[in-house]
């Protein structure tokens, strides 16, 4: 019983640990798109990219229980796997983006970024937009937005206005680029002013937790010339746009057509197994390895490896990228078909979708919540996003077909249909 479930959650994991739905899905299998619930009910996932392969895909299954059963260690012992893997990764990066640090979730590439920027610039001030995640250790919690840090929010952090489809910066789409990088040239004035100095930029090259605003090639170019200027870094969280999401390009940041100093990986990247990484220039690594003693017991291990590169080589085999990019644009176009008075904009890139709710100009929140929760009863798992969680959020898993998606946005239509504005 889900009743039985929830309470002993309660009772071992303790109060406000978050579940999906007002009705929480018991998951008790996983193939490809599709997921099943203890009673047997089927639903479509286009939400998860956490199995960016699909769930439960044999390639990965076989590798990590093959390696599993030979040897798994840490790195401290010689071991061909990160190698081999590391090699294969660092081939898909250009900027000389050629080496890596592998660790075990994103959180913990992205603490790591801060510490690269802070060994290379000497300072330790950092910007992050005001409607962002990064992670939850402490250092890149601070530059989230979720919940305000016991003892108020440190002073060496920054926040600058996010970028916005239906409020851009600047007050249209084409002053957004200049204004937003105003707003970041304004918090390092701000930061080299408080003694903190500025160490660098972090943010995502989707603004996916933003809501996935319309921001295209070009749109950082004032931003990266302001924080090369100040000689600070560029972090770029690849956790959600890497690995293809966004079709024809394997990464967010060469979507926008700029060079990242540092570029964090996570969940996608081993298909489920708790793999991320740290990819970066020489110059960078070697400030980092000098400036701190790192080891990471578990990132990088044999198994972890063997399933990142199943995930890789299959990703390349399956044709994975231009199938986000077909697939994708063709969801695009059913989507802003659909007709609903409070649909304000319908965007995407590749597998990454965002319906924005609104009324009078107004973000519609409770009305996103209530399309989420129709649809898990349909059958299709969706999310929402957006600094007041009125955008409705699609992410699957990178072998969705045409035919998925037009069972998903059909349904969509129906649950639109249905719900009064």
């Amino acid at each position: 019983m889900t009743s039985d479930l929830i309470a002993r959650r309660a009772r071992l994991l303790g109060p406000n640990v978050p579940t999906f739905y007002d009705d929480p899905v018991h998951i008790v299998r996983g193939e490809g798109v599709w997921l099943w619930d203890a009673s047997g009910r089927r639903y479509l996932d286009c939400y998860n990219n956490v199995p960016h392969l699909g769930h439960c895909h044999p390639a990965v299954v076989a590798a990590i229980a093959e390696q599993a059963a030979r040897l798994n260690t840490h790195t401290r012992y010689l071991h061909e796997g990160i190698l081999n893997y590391g090699e294969r990764l660092v081939a898909k990066f250009g900027h000389d983006l050629s080496q890596l640090i592998m660790v075990c979730t994103g959180s913990e590439a992205n603490d790591i970024a801060l510490r690269m920027a802070q060994a290379v610039t000497g300072k330790t001030g950092f910007i992050a937009t005001d409607n962002t995640y990064h992670g939850n250790t402490t250092a890149v919690a601070h530059l989230s937005t979720r919940r305000p840090p016991i003892g108020g929010w440190p002073g060496h952090i920054r926040r600058v206005p996010a970028p916005d489809s239906l409020a851009p910066l600047g007050g249209s789409l084409a002053a957004q680029p200049q204004a937003f990088a105003e707003g970041v040239a304004q918090a390092i004035a701000e930061l080299e002013a408080s003694g903190h100095g500025f160490a660098g930029l972090m943010l995502c090259p989707a603004f996916a937790n933003e809501g996935l605003p319309e921001v295209g090639p070009g749109f950082l170019d004032p931003t990266v010339e302001v924080v090369r200027r100040a000689g600070g870094l560029i972090l770029c969280d690849e956790v959600q746009p890497g690995f293809g999401r966004l079709g024809r390009h394997w990464w967010g940041h060469e979507h926008l057509g700029f060079a990242p100093d540092v570029v964090t990986l996570g969940k996608p990247m081993a298909n489920g197994h708790p793999v991320g990484a740290v990819v970066t220039r020489p110059d960078i690594m070697a400030a980092f390895r000098t400036a701190f003693g790192y080891f990471n017991t578990f990132g990088g291990n044999p198994v972890s490896c063997a399933a990142a590169l199943a995930t890789l080589e299959a990703l390349e085999a399956e044709g994975l990228v231009a199938n986000a990019a077909d697939v994708g644009a063709h969801a695009l176009g059913l989507m802003q078909q659909l007709s609903h008075p409070l649909i304000a904009d319908v965007r995407g890139r590749g597998l990454f979708f965002a319906v924005e709710f609104a009324r009078d100009g107004q973000p519609a929140s409770e009305f996103c919540g209530r399309v989420v929760e129709a649809m898990r009863a349909r059958g299709v798992l969706l999310g929402r996003v957006g600094r007041a969680q009125h955008i409705l959020k699609l992410r699957p898993p990178m072998p969705i077909t045409r035919a998925d998606m037009d069972f998903a946005v059909a349904e969509l239509a129906q649950v639109l249909a249905e719900i009064p504005a």
